[in-house]
Order: C-alpha cells, then sequence, then structure tokens
C-alpha cells in the first residue's frame, strides 16, 4: 500500500495542493480550504485531538494514515510530518480510495464520501469553464434588465400610453407607440372644419 499512496502524497505537494504542519493545517481548515486532514500513525494524542479540532471546525474528514511521522516526512521533504492538509477534492479522494482498497472497513466511508465531493466539485469546475467560454465566444451574454420604454404600457398609467401635458382635454393627442401614431379623441369643431 504504501508503494502507492506515499509518492501520491509527493506529486500532492509538488502540485502544492498539500499543506504541512499543525498551525498550517489549522489555518487551511479555519479558511476552509482544506479538503482532508491526514495524521501519522504515530502522532502524539494531542496531535490527533488537534486534527479532530481542526476538520470539526472545517467540516472536513480527517484520517489516522498507516505511516511513521518519518515516512510521511521522507515523501514530502521533512525530517518529519504529524500532520497535513491536502487542499483538492480531486486528490483527497483518489488518496483515501487508494487507503480503501487496502482496508475497506477503516477508510471504504471515507473514500465514498470523498469520491461524492470529489465529483460535485468537477461538475462546478466544468460548469464555470462551460460559463466562461460562453462569455468568450459571445454565445451568452450575461443578463441585463430588458430597456424600459417611457409612456408604453407601464403600471403606474394603467397600460394606456400617457397623453402628452400640452393636449388639452378633448383635444386630439398623438402619441408614438412603436413607431405608429395612434390617435385618441377628437378634434374640437374650428373655422375650417364642419361641426
Amino acid at each position: 500500500m504504501s508503494s502507492s499512496v506515499l509518492p501520491l502524497l509527493g506529486l500532492i505537494k509538488k502540485a502544492g495542493r498539500l499543506e504541512i504542519g499543525e498551525e498550517p493545517v489549522g489555518a487551511c481548515a479555519r479558511a476552509r480550504q482544506a479538503k482532508l486532514i491526514l495524521v501519522a500513525g504515530d502522532a502524539a494524542e494531542n496531535s490527533r485531538r488537534r486534527a479532530s479540532h481542526f476538520a470539526e471546525a472545517g467540516g472536513v474528514p480527517w484520517v489516522d494514515v498507516p505511516f511513521t511521522k518519518a515516512e510521511m516526512g521522507a515523501m514530502m521533504g521533512r525530517t518529519s510530518c504529524a500532520m497535513a492538509a491536502i487542499t483538492d477534492a480531486g486528490f483527497a479522494a483518489s488518496l483515501v480510495s487508494k487507503l480503501a482498497a487496502a482496508d475497506p472497513e477503516r477508510y471504504g466511508e471515507t473514500a465514498a464520501a470523498l469520491d461524492t465531493r470529489a465529483q460535485k466539485a468537477l461538475q462546478r469546475q466544468k460548469e464555470q469553464r462551460r460559463h466562461e467560454r460562453n462569455l468568450k465566444e459571445g454565445k451568452h451574454k450575461p443578463w441585463a434588465p430588458p430597456p424600459r420604454e417611457s409612456g408604453t404600457g407601464g403600471k403606474k398609467d394603467g397600460g394606456k400610453g400617457k397623453r402628452p401635458e400640452t393636449a388639452a382635454p378633448g383635444a386630439q393627442a398623438r402619441i408614438a407607440l412603436k413607431g405608429r401614431v395612434k390617435i385618441k379623441g377628437k378634434l374640437p369643431p374650428g373655422p375650417d372644419k364642419p361641426a
């Protein structure tokens, strides 16, 4: 098992998705960036208790890995490492699934939960990339409210067009509606119009 899990830890570190040590792990968990907290098999009880508190604060699982502090530290370029946090959901799910393959009773439930989280994170990433590509190509522009047309069908005037303020009652009012002229009312009898 160590032949496949420990090199994966080294890969996660090279990818920049691993926080090493109690203080960085605690800060990462409180910021809700941690996806999984790892504790070495021979870590002190105090370190396990802190890891449990960090995991509770960050809402993430923590696992007791079957490696010593020296083995974990050697893979991460340190003399020893009692605690580490993985900040990528895919890497966390991959590492725990490798642990679950060797010991399904101990890591199976955690592996299933992390796999679900990793699938959701992957789906969100795909949707975000698709959205960014659509914006770039101009397929879907961001939503904007339609332009308001003054005097046509507003709620305040009961759905009727407003009359110009200069028109007298009974006079002819011309209201432009989408390029057409609508005549309302009648012209009063004048000298050139018969009554």
